[in-house]
């Protein structure tokens, strides 16, 4: 009979010694296996919380910035650049008394890659005598598209007025009794009134807009201009400060003020909610984390009292197995297997143990722990049939099982045959 067989039978003969040390061994590799599971699983519940989290923000955070948007464009530019020794009280009055920077500076700005502003649009203003009217009006000069080499314009509303032809304010149109497609000379030149504005009850209502270039022929300014318009962009929503400084470090000689409106409690909105999403995002991180931490120490603890437990119980088993064999072992040696042979026997009952307690320790920990904790993204067989989680687990019960049964298996080879067949 082969060394082999002898081990079957063994088993098969003492089912109950066998069976209480498969259970033992699968209770402590359970309890390893299903502690890193659900180490996994509080990790990927985490990712998913933050995950759903980030989505949400991001969701409320696109409703507001589009609202922003929405405001911004209806609003138009909110930012004007107008030359350092403008003074601003003549700026605000209606006798305008206009300083005025070169046109170049424009361009300047435009190939900077300024980061707090887009959509530069640059205007010479400037309250004249209409000679042919003998009317005082402000006279304002734009180009028909904006300036932002990296943003795509389209959808902003700006003045445009193409050569040729005049937008009107409500009281010149009004008093002149001018509608669309009339002709009417101003400063001697023909022009042909492209709009007439509504009613604003602002200073818009005196003013007529020309073409830039027709109104620095005018003027007498060619390549000076005195205004350039611009929209802050979304990096420097309500942070006036911020788009000061940029503009001060390319045009020093330059300064920057913004139109108050309702689209700056939007924007401190905005800023807000973002700001508390991420603290939200962050905080909840934390708190999973300092979660992960005290778990892992209970399951620490736990996995080693369950490892020394099981060490402990299969050792007995294994000196209750040599004891009750011990006419046996007599017997094996007096036939004539040596001392290896005898530690070989009790060695691979316990790597039997081992393996097959690892496996049946590995599935039901990882069953049980997934379907406890709910699975999240993975189903609990996917969790089950780990092949690194099982790997692990078998190790871990061949370790137990070799190291507990070493001690018995070496008193079982030095076993006196003489001694031990005189005693039965």
């Amino acid at each position: 009979m082969t060394i082999s067989r002898l081990v079957v039978k063994e088993i098969l003969h003492r089912k109950l010694n066998f069976g209480l040390g498969l259970l033992s061994v699968a209770v402590a590799v359970g309890c390893l296996v299903g502690s890193l599971t659900l180490v996994k699983l509080h990790d990927a519940r985490t990712n998913t919380m933050l995950e759903q989290k980030r989505i949400e923000t991001q969701e409320k955070m696109q409703l507001l910035e589009d609202e922003v948007k929405k405001a911004m464009q209806k609003l138009g530019f909110n930012i004007v650049i107008l030359p350092k020794e403008q003074n601003l009280s003549d700026w605000y009055a209606d006798d305008y008394g206009a300083k005025y920077m070169p046109e170049h500076y424009l361009a300047r700005l435009a190939q900077s890659e300024i980061v707090t502003i887009e959509h530069l649009m640059p205007r010479l203003r400037q309250k004249v005598k209409w000679p042919e009217t003998k009317w005082a009006v402000i006279l304002l000069g734009t180009t028909d598209k904006a300036i932002n080499p990296a943003v795509d314009a389209n959808e902003l509303s700006i003045e445009a007025v193409p050569r040729g032809k005049i937008v009107l304010g409500n009281e010149v149109h009004q008093g002149l009794g001018l509608d669309i497609g009339d002709r009417i000379s101003l400063m001697g030149r023909e022009l042909v009134v492209y709009k007439c504005q509504k009613e604003l009850g602002t200073e818009a209502d005196m003013t007529v807009w020309i073409n830039l270039r027709e109104a620095q022929e005018l003027l007498d300014k060619k390549g000076l201009i005195n205004e350039i318009l611009a929209l802050e962009c979304r990096s420097a929503w309500a942070n006036l400060p911020k788009v000061r400084t940029e503009i001060n470090s390319i045009l020093p000689d330059t300064q920057v003020i913004e139109k108050a409106s309702s689209v700056l409690t939007k924007t401190h909105a905005y800023t807000k909610v973002e700001a508390e999403g991420k603290a939200a995002i962050e905080r909840e991180r934390e708190h999973m984390a300092h979660l992960k931490v005290t778990w892992m120490r209970y399951a620490k603890v736990l996995v080693s009292l369950a490892m020394v437990i099981c060490v402990v119980w299969v050792a007995l088993l294994a000196l209750g197995n040599v004891r009750g064999r011990r006419s046996e072992i007599g017997l094996l040696r007096a036939l004539g297997l040596r001392s290896r042979q005898i530690v070989y026997i009790f060695l691979s009952r316990a790597i039997i143990i081992g393996l097959v307690g690892g496996i049946l320790g590995s599935l039901a920990g990882g069953f049980l722990c997934s379907n406890w904790a709910g699975p999240i993204g993975e189903s609990s067989y996917d969790w089950m049939f780990n092949l690194n989680m099982l790997g692990l687990a078998v190790f871990v019960a061949l370790a137990i099982t070799v190291i507990a049964s070493c001690v018995p298996a070496i008193l079982a080879a030095r076993l006196d045959p003489a001694e031990t067949l005189r005693e039965e």
